[in-house]
This record gives structure tokens, C-alpha cells and sequence, in this order.
């Protein structure tokens, strides 16, 4: 790895980010141990993510499945407590990588993938935690499946793929408040009984906390623009 001076101090942003979450989990009435922090660090170089390793965060997401087995392959026997995210889609012909590499898969969004992780999961022996991802805003851009059909999607990965999901996942609509669409993954996720909320990004995670966001993804705030 290079030992390049970073220009980002990622160490003191995410210093910031974690007291900003305790503070805004404290504000919500929730308790320190309710949503846990995601460094997202894909496209980022080493050097300003080895800072916030060694400052003990743990939970890193990524985008690509070859870019984070490259970055995180050399380094991920060191850290037996490393909790590595695919936050981006998964395409079929990754899936046998997917499962083997990560710890949470949170873009599962259509019955092709959920069909390739099961058959995965059964010849590896091992299925990550996962996570369904909702096009909370319905943007034809976006992956994700439409909120419309996530009770139906929720049940047939339960029950035709025997797949246990964790949680949803969402990236809401850039422009607007973000509230109504946290909001409407809560209500997703309540009816179908499932705890875990994967949502809330560099500039809305304050207020996906209050919607009761159990896990937050941060890039930008911490590692800079990338």
C-alpha cells in the first residue's frame, strides 16, 4: 500500500461523523448501540481509508465485487471483527465471489440474484446477511424493487429461495426532504417483520436516524470526494 500523504483527514471526519450519529441518536430518544456506521469506501484510495481502520471502524461498504476483493484481500485476515458490504448491485456472474468474499450483501433486487445467492449459499455452505434494496422513489436510474412489489419480493426470497433476510436498503431521490421515504421503508420493513434499516448517506443520515435507520452509509463526509 502507498504511504502517500492523504489530503483528506479521514480520521478527524470520522471522528465527527461517529459523535454527529451518537448525538443524533440521543436527540431520537435512541440508544448509542441502535444504528451503526457504514465508511463506505469504494473508489477511495488506501490511504484515507487505513486511518479510519486503525481508528476502529470496522464496517466498510463497497460497490464492486473485484475492486473490494482487491483492496480488502490482503488486509481482511488482520481484522478477524471486518464486516465488508456490497452496497452496489450485484450482477448473477459475481454471485459465487459475492457470497464468498462478503460479510452483507444489501442490493439483493430481483429474483435472478436471489435465485444465484441461494444456489451459492448451498454449494459454499455459507450465505452472507442480506439485505433487499427498495427504489424507494421509483427513479428509472435506480436499481432496487419498486415499493409496490416489496411485499411480494419480500416473500417469494423468504420462501421459494429459503433465503432469511436481514433488513431493506434504499437511496431516496436527491431532490426533496427524505423523510416520507424513510419513512415508507420503515413501514415496508415493519409490515413484513423485518428490524434492520439500511438507509441515510453523507447528507441525510441525521434524519434517517430519526426514522429508526439501524445501519448508515458515509463516503463522502469521511473519505472526501472521490
Amino acid at each position: 500500500m502507498s504511504s502517500q500523504q492523504p489530503a483528506t483527514d479521514s480520521a478527524a471526519n470520522y471522528a465527527r461523523i461517529v459523535r454527529d450519529m451518537q448525538k443524533a441518536l440521543r436527540q431520537s430518544g435512541r440508544g448509542a448501540e441502535a444504528a451503526r456506521l457504514t465508511a463506505v469506501s469504494k473508489n477511495q484510495p488506501w490511504e484515507v481509508i487505513e486511518p479510519v481502520l486503525k481508528a476502529g471502524q470496522r464496517q466498510f461498504g463497497e460497490n464492486r465485487v473485484q475492486e473490494a476483493m482487491q483492496r480488502w484481500g490482503e488486509v481482511r485476515g488482520d481484522y478477524a471483527d471486518l464486516d465488508l458490504r456490497l452496497i452496489g448491485p450485484l450482477q448473477s456472474n459475481k454471485a459465487a465471489e459475492a457470497v464468498g468474499f462478503f460479510d452483507c450483501i444489501e442490493s439483493v433486487d430481483r429474483e435472478k440474484i436471489a435465485r444465484a445467492i441461494a444456489d451459492e449459499a448451498q454449494k459454499q455452505g455459507r450465505c452472507p446477511r442480506l439485505f433487499i434494496q427498495v427504489n424507494i422513489g421509483e427513479e428509472v436510474q435506480k436499481t432496487g424493487i419498486l415499493p409496490q412489489d416489496a411485499d411480494g419480493f419480500i416473500k417469494t426470497v423468504q420462501t421459494d429461495f429459503a433465503l432469511k433476510i436481514e433488513g431493506l436498503m434504499c437511496i431516496p431521490p436527491v431532490e426533496g426532504p427524505r423523510g416520507p421515504y424513510f419513512a415508507l421503508l420503515r413501514k415496508i420493513a415493519e409490515r413484513n417483520g423485518l428490524r434492520a434499516l439500511s438507509m441515510g448517506m453523507s447528507d441525510d443520515f441525521k434524519t434517517a436516524i430519526t426514522f429508526g435507520a439501524t445501519e448508515i452509509r458515509v463516503g463522502t463526509a469521511i473519505f472526501g470526494y472521490r
